[in-house]
């Protein structure tokens, strides 16, 4: 069924969009809850006087979007997680801990706008989505760091010391090996006792 928007709806359209969707959703809850009106005829008609009428006003709203888009501009995020000492996150970053870091770095956003197109479960440096306007959209680069790396380097050094010292074990244990081999090779073999003659 067809419907026009009368509020965003995350991954579903803008105020004002005229979109599909599945019969269920559309009269079992947005129609309802008010989130949206049937796409009649009549109703395409009034919405397309309406968008003409309100132009001026849509493009005042995208051009505060642009303006907020400005104070994004060079921001690039930092966020330490608890990484395990296989590398991978305890759990994952996503798009409510790029929204956290966002505030603590003074940028007061909704959290509806961010959005990360993966799921990030390994440190490294991802992108992050702030949409402000279904036409202005701003790129967050930003990086996954373990906190606990300190931690993790001194469980690395200490396993690298473990395998050394259990190589070095082994190493030893074969030479001890191959050296009382070597004696043994090396032992004169003494001569038989000679037989006894036999008794007349």
């Amino acid at each position: 069924m067809k419907i026009i928007l009368k509020e965003d709806i995350v991954n579903l359209g803008y105020k004002n969009d005229v979109v599909e969707v599945k019969n269920g959703y559309g009269r079992n809850y947005l129609i309802p809850t008010g989130k949206a009106v049937l796409a009649t005829p009549s109703a395409l008609k009034v919405h397309a006087e309406n968008l003409r009428q309100q132009a001026h006003k849509l493009a005042k709203v995208k051009a505060d979007a642009e303006e907020a888009a400005k104070a994004f501009e060079g921001v690039s995020l930092t966020i330490p997680v608890k990484v395990s000492p296989t590398g991978t996150i305890y759990g994952s970053v996503g798009a409510q801990q790029v929204h956290e870091a966002l505030l603590a770095a003074g940028h007061n956003v909704d959290r509806k706008l961010v959005s990360v197109h993966e799921t990030v479960k390994v440190p490294g440096k991802y992108v992050g989505i702030v949409r402000l306007h279904k036409e202005v959209a701003v790129e967050i680069p930003f990086e996954v760091i373990a906190e606990n790396a300190e931690e993790l380097a001194a469980e690395r050094a200490a396993r690298k010391a473990e395998e050394a010292a259990h190589q070095a074990a082994l190493a030893a244990a074969k030479a001890a090996e191959e050296g009382a081999e070597e004696a043994a090779e090396e032992a004169p073999v003494e001569d038989a006792a000679p037989e006894a003659p036999a008794a007349e």
